[in-house]
């Protein structure tokens, strides 16, 4: 820190708080405390019960849960692999201009909004021979094409720190460049991998505008799921569909950044 005096540290550790409570961490207490209760009565939500999580159990929000589970592996690893494809492809590129482009077509899903990433691929998947609408596989096309810009930037900025003396002194070994490549290159990158894959997932799991437009009945994500309880005035119920959506992710975030940190110590 470039504080040093102790009333200084202080000061700046108050103004941290006083701004991440209220902003960050507030917010999700409100969730957690309403998924809890019976009503609102005040500020805070009130009467303690667990009825909620109770119908989640017995209700569809199981399915939906998996579905959103399913649906964010997939376009997670799909991700993974176009996107790592992509960088290793624009590193080999000669011009800057290139590799610009390719970049740029990577980021332009995410540079518009995701709702009109879904009317284009509901428009563009309407037609024989390639027609996915009313079918899950393109809710999974849809989060693909919306996080693979993450994978792509992640793998493109380790590539980047990479030191390439590694693959000159494999090929100069008389190593083939498919051997460089799955025995050198990638083991390096597996840190950023995993941290690309877990980014990947954790935004397909709340993509919710594109996925809006898109889904069949019987692929019904969470996200959805608590978008359609809180707008039928199921405030609650949709607290607690939210509190598994949070707990989901990060609990499947925890398990890859062990895996990043193995990893890291290879």
């Amino acid at each position: 820190m470039l504080v040093h005096s102790r009333r200084a540290r202080w000061a700046v550790q108050a103004v941290f708080f006083a701004l991440f409570l209220p902003v960050f961490a507030l917010p999700f207490l409100v969730i957690v405390a309403a998924s809890f209760a019976t009503n609102w009565s005040g500020v805070l939500p009130s009467g303690a019960t667990t009825a909620h999580y109770r119908d989640l159990v017995h209700g569809d929000a199981t399915d939906a849960l998996v579905t959103s589970l399913v649906t964010a592996v997939a376009a997670g690893l799909l991700a993974l692999a176009l996107g790592t494809w992509a960088a290793l492809a624009a590193q080999s590129l000669r011009g800057r201009r290139s590799r610009k482009a390719v970049d740029a077509l990577f980021m332009l899903p995410v540079a518009v909004p995701s709702v009109v990433v879904g009317l284009s691929l509901l428009v563009a998947f309407s037609r024989p021979p390639l027609l996915l609408n009313g079918t899950r596989e393109i809710v999974i096309v849809a989060h693909t094409v919306l996080v693979t810009a993450f994978a792509h930037q992640s793998v493109t900025a380790a590539l980047a720190r990479l030191d390439p003396a590694y693959e000159q002194l494999a090929a100069s070994l008389g190593a083939r460049p498919a051997h460089v490549l799955w025995r050198v290159k990638l083991p390096l990158l597996l840190p950023s991998l995993t941290a690309a894959a877990g980014l990947c997932f954790a935004l397909s799991m709340g993509e919710l505008s594109a996925t809006m437009m898109l889904y069949p009945p019987d692929w019904l994500p969470l996200p959805v799921k608590i978008f359609g309880a809180t707008d039928r005035g199921a405030l609650f119920s949709g607290a607690a569909l939210a509190v598994v959506l949070m707990v989901t992710t990060l609990l499947a975030l925890l398990g890859v950044s062990r895996i990043r940190t193995r990893a890291s110590y290879r």
